[in-house]
């Protein structure tokens, strides 16, 4: 089978990457892909943009594509799937109205509050004035969140009232329509991507990954700097209990309002000091980077767990197979990231890494064939091993030996659970 993917990001570098390890994958095409999945064997890139539904319905008829993997979260929200399967395309991922689950913070907590979901308490505003008095009267620390799509950075944890009143100027002088502002929970975060047929619900690997820009976890929030799965945190007991109480119900409840949830389920979460998981938010899609960490441990082909969710029988689908090992991945990015950055930057040493993964993000070929910076997030390695120790050791072994001018990793990613395992 042929197979197309949305997007150009580390994510979807994975998901081409795993997706051909099947022996019943033939060729993956990528809109518009990156300079890693340009240069994977049996991959194409295609030239056309994420929310160009036209083109990409184009070539997937003319490749004869079986399904179409989604990645990034806002073609999901724009509807792809709706106007790709208006073609008869089958897409990997959920509707536009269930992609509101993500793309609304206030709608998904409504929804989580209606269905007797554990999550911080909290309120919508779509004026300043409220929105501060609210602040006022709760006090700190306290959450502001944009409501819509932020890239994940629309997200300030405000230790003052003054701090958190600034991010509610800053979110609204953005034209953001509407804002969040909730409790602030205490505990450490985990991230639990699922895979749904909109009737079941299966869990993959529980993963915990790092926001902020500096070690530490200091500094500015990005799209991800490193990660690891699985999860020491997440129990496989507690685990059920997140299918059983969260992700389960949530789907369930999707379904009762007559939406066809089908695709990706992220429960980013929080475990309290008791042990308690709360949702933090939801997203539509795979995230990025836990998917790098993810499915490398992932031993049951993809297009098995996908196929089982477009034809609707997840529930008979044999249980997950894993590797018994550890993942860790390291994020490299640009000069000046997650603000402003230069672009073509010339990537030199991957074709030395031996020992890890290196997915790539931000990446690009020039017209001679040369690899240039072309994001943010440039690339990230990925180390395998036993305990995250020797993980860890192949990711940072694999970072070390590639250069770009202002290539700037976090050298404490995994600190959590290394040393420990």
């Amino acid at each position: 089978m042929n197979v197309l993917i949305v997007g150009g990001g580390g994510r979807e570098h994975a998901l081409a990457w795993k997706l051909l390890q099947s022996s019943n994958v033939e060729q993956v095409f990528c809109v518009p892909g990156n300079g890693g999945t340009a240069l994977l064997p049996n991959c194409q890139n295609l030239p056309a943009t994420e929310e160009d539904f036209a083109s990409i319905a184009n070539y997937a008829q003319e490749k004869a594509v079986s399904f179409v993997v989604v990645g990034p979260e806002l073609p999901l929200t724009q509807g792809i799937r709706d106007a790709l399967q208006r073609d008869n395309i089958p897409v990997f991922g959920p509707t536009q109205t269930a992609t509101q689950i993500e793309a609304s913070k206030w709608w998904a907590k409504s929804l989580m509050q209606e269905v007797g979901i554990s999550t911080a308490n909290g309120e919508t505003f779509t004026d300043a004035a409220p929105a501060k008095a609210y602040i006022s009267q709760q006090g700190t620390p306290i959450v502001v969140k944009a409501d819509g799509l932020a890239a994940g950075k629309g997200v300030t944890v405000a230790e003052t009232v003054e701090d958190a009143h600034h991010a509610i100027d800053a979110l609204f002088a953005a034209n953001t329509p509407q804002v969040v502002v909730e409790q602030c929970l205490t505990g450490q975060e985990v991230s639990v991507i699922a895979v749904t047929d909109g009737i079941a619900v299966r869990p993959l690997l529980p993963a915990q990954d790092y926001k902020r820009i500096g070690e530490g976890d200091t500094g500015g929030n990005t799209g991800g700097m490193g990660a690891y799965a699985p999860a020491p945190l997440m129990s496989s007991q507690l685990l059920k209990q997140v299918t059983d109480t969260i992700l389960q119900p949530t789907i369930n409840a999707l379904r009762e309002r007559g939406i066809d949830y089908q695709g990706v389920l992220y429960a980013g979460l929080m475990i309290t000091p008791e042990g308690e998981p709360k949702v933090l938010e939801f997203n539509c899609r795979f995230g990025d980077p836990e998917t790098q960490v993810i499915l490398p441990l992932l031993e049951t082909p993809l297009e098995e767990v996908i196929t089982a969710c477009l034809d609707k029988r997840l529930e008979s689908l044999p249980p997950l197979q894993w590797l018994q090992k550890k993942a860790l991945c390291v994020v490299a990015t640009s000069a000046g990231y997650p603000g402003s950055y230069e672009k073509g930057k010339a990537i030199a040493g991957i074709n030395q890494v031996k020992d890890a993964l290196v997915f790539h993000a931000g990446t690009r070929l020039d017209a001679e064939q040369n690899l240039l910076t072309s994001g943010g997030r440039v690339l990230g390695a990925t180390g395998l091993g036993d305990d995250f120790d020797q993980a860890a050791d192949q990711a940072y072994s694999a970072i070390a030996q590639i250069h770009f001018s202002g290539c700037y990793y976090r050298s404490d990613i995994g600190y959590h659970v290394r040393y420990q395992s």
